[in-house]
C-alpha cells in the first residue's frame, strides 16, 4: 500500500505554545504508543475545521487570533 502523500507546513511558534504542544503530546501518548507534537496540531486542524463546519466557536476562535498571544503580525 502507497504512503499517504503529505504537505510539509513550517511555521514559528512561541516557547510557551512549544510547551503547550509537548505538554499536549505528552498526555495524548500512551505506554502502548507515543503522540508526537505534528500529531496534536494535525488532530487541532482537525477538530477546529469539524466544529467551524458545526459553526460551533466560532467567536471563540475569532477572539484568540484577534489576541496578542497568537499573532503572526511582528
Amino acid at each position: 500500500m502507497p504512503k499517504k502523500e503529505r504537505k510539509r507546513l513550517q511555521v514559528v511558534i512561541s516557547d510557551e505554545q512549544d510547551a503547550l504542544l509537548t505538554r499536549t503530546a505528552y498526555e495524548l501518548s500512551s505506554p502502548e504508543r507515543l503522540i508526537s507534537k505534528s500529531e496534536v496540531v494535525r488532530l487541532a486542524i482537525e477538530k477546529i475545521a469539524r466544529e467551524l463546519g458545526e459553526g460551533a466557536h466560532m467567536d471563540e476562535y475569532r477572539a484568540i487570533l484577534e489576541s496578542d498571544d497568537i499573532s503572526d503580525e511582528s
